[in-house]
């Protein structure tokens, strides 16, 4: 008898369905598994025979074969197993033979006992299952939350093979798990720091408020204990709320990466390794291709600390997605895309020894600090769309003599504003509304960055006296667009372009010869 039943399985953040075709043959016992198997599908085998076996059922003395179609994509994993064995007991008679799988999905990984285990990329199954028409998606318990919050769909958490086989024959049918996007609330913060507790560095301030608004990125230079990493940690704080298409993306990348920590990420990502990470490890990859660091905070920050510290196979490794927004990992056995628009936050001492520019002795020659900073490519200091220098903590500052700084809160109100304020204009041209100033294209940068004839001057005078390269130039334009949104100006001033410029005073010949 021939059976059918329908699971899924994940290319890159997508998921796509699998047709698990069971055939069995009264004769000599025999299991064949087909369709392209890695070596976990492959084990499916054993266990899904003694998951039968421990559930109440006989494993039938059958020839057995089981085909994975398409049989030309490679499957892998385990969240197949739970439709191998469904697909097995329709077809030698343990489960009613005119049940219909047609519109639903089965997932999960099978136990020795029958229990049923979560799988890593849950929520791009559901939202393939529901997108091909699927009127129902059998998850673990473990994963239901992550499936419920799919729209569109019933999700029903199966605990063991003998809780789904009772609810396939009617005996004890199964109750769908409430869910969906009206029930979540993207405004809950749990973030546990804030700008409050950052003293003094008031021009740091400003420029990661401006780096928020327009999603720039940022280079800040300073002496060890200026406030770098502090700083760092807080701007996904005073970043807008997600939306529900990127709170989705994004717990796309996670589910597959299998660092999902709760049913949906509804805060912006902040991820900050070390720089002995392996290329791999950052950009994405391996032998079965996963999303890296890189694509782990998309649609948030990207903190790289001790910047000079990692390789130049890392940093030059983030010019292409820094200006797609995706990075592509091509390997022998597959090619796959995920995405990768984030905020890159960089910081660095001035110099090897930590100490140039400050009030203490700076021991490095201008050939070592010229060394230091050659760790870092042209190219890729261009696209840090803010480079600003952090000088020493007074004493007044970090003893609290001068008071509390803003608190989050309030900056995000002027980086929302300021977002609302781009959003209204793009809308007006008919363009994407979601687009940030630091990823506007081509003929729409044009449109919307033009500045007045005072700021043209200003910008052509700073254009020739700090050597800026046309990439450069775009930058400064960029970030001057930001700051006229966040002042609630229509048009680029001068005062607009000579804050941006202030923001790009990394001079190579400053800093070698100090």
């Amino acid at each position: 008898m021939l059976s059918r039943v329908y699971s899924s399985g994940v290319v890159g953040i997508d998921g796509y369905e699998i047709t698990v075709e069971c055939a069995s043959w009264n004769r000599i016992p025999r299991f064949e598994l087909v369709g392209l198997p890695d070596a976990a599908v492959k084990e499916a085998k054993n266990r899904v025979q003694s998951a039968c076996e421990n559930s109440g059922f006989r494993f039938p003395a059958f020839d057995i074969m089981i085909n994975l179609a398409p049989a030309d994509c490679k499957k892998e994993g385990t969240a197949l197993d739970l439709a191998i064995l469904c697909a097995i007991l329709q077809s030698t008679g343990g489960l009613p033979s005119g049940y219909d799988f047609s519109d639903k999905f089965i997932i999960g990984e099978l136990s020795l006992s029958g229990e049923i285990r979560a799988v890593k990329g849950v929520l791009p199954m559901t939202v393939a299952a529901r997108d091909l028409g699927k009127k129902e998606i059998y998850v673990p318990r473990a994963n239901a939350g992550e499936a419920a919050v799919v729209d569109g769909i019933r999700v029903y958490a199966v605990d063991n093979v003998r809780a789904l086989a009772d609810h396939i024959k009617g005996i004890a049918p199964l109750t769908p798990i409430e869910g969906g996007s009206e029930r979540l609330d993207l405004s809950k913060r749990s973030t546990p720091v804030d700008f409050s507790e950052v003293r003094g560095q008031y021009k740091a301030k400003r420029a990661l408020e401006i780096a928020a608004a327009g999603g720039h990125n940022v280079l800040m230079i300073g002496p060890p204990g200026a406030g770098k990493s502090m700083l760092a940690k807080r701007l996904p704080s005073i970043l807008p709320d997600m939306t529900l298409s990127e709170a989705i993306e994004t717990t796309k990348v996670h589910s597959v990466s299998g660092v999902l920590s709760k049913n949906l990420v509804t805060e912006r990502p902040f991820r900050s390794p070390h720089h002995t990470v392996s290329p791999v490890g950052f950009v994405g990859g391996g032998a079965n291709p996963r999303p890296g660091e890189i694509s782990l905070a998309h649609n948030g920050v990207l903190f790289l600390d001790e910047f000079p510290e990692f390789p130049k196979s890392i940093t030059e490794a983030m010019r292409q997605p820094i200006e797609d927004g995706r990075v592509t990992v091509t390997r022998a056995a597959a090619k796959v895309t995920y995405p990768s628009t984030f905020m890159l936050v960089a910081a660095m001492n001035p110099c090897k020894c930590g100490f140039f520019g400050s009030d203490k002795e700076c021991t490095c020659t201008p050939k070592a600090r010229k060394q230091y900073l050659d760790r870092i490519s042209g190219p890729l200091l261009d696209r840090m769309d803010i480079q600003i220098e952090l000088p020493a903590v007074s004493y007044n500052e970090i003893s609290g003599k001068t008071g509390m700084g803003e608190p989050s809160e309030k900056i995000r109100e002027r980086v929302n504003k300021a977002r609302a304020f781009a959003k209204k204009r793009l809308e007006s041209l008919g363009e994407d509304s979601s687009q940030l100033n630091a990823n506007l294209t081509g003929a729409l940068f044009r449109k919307c960055c033009a500045p007045n004839e005072q700021a043209s001057l200003l910008l052509k005078e700073a254009f020739e006296r700090l050597g800026l390269s046309a990439r450069g130039y775009d930058r400064v334009l960029r970030v001057a667009r930001t700051i006229a949104d966040l002042a609630g100006s229509e048009e680029i001033t001068d005062n607009h372009v000579a804050e941006a410029i202030s923001y790009r005073t990394l001079d190579r010949k400053y800093w070698y010869n100090g």
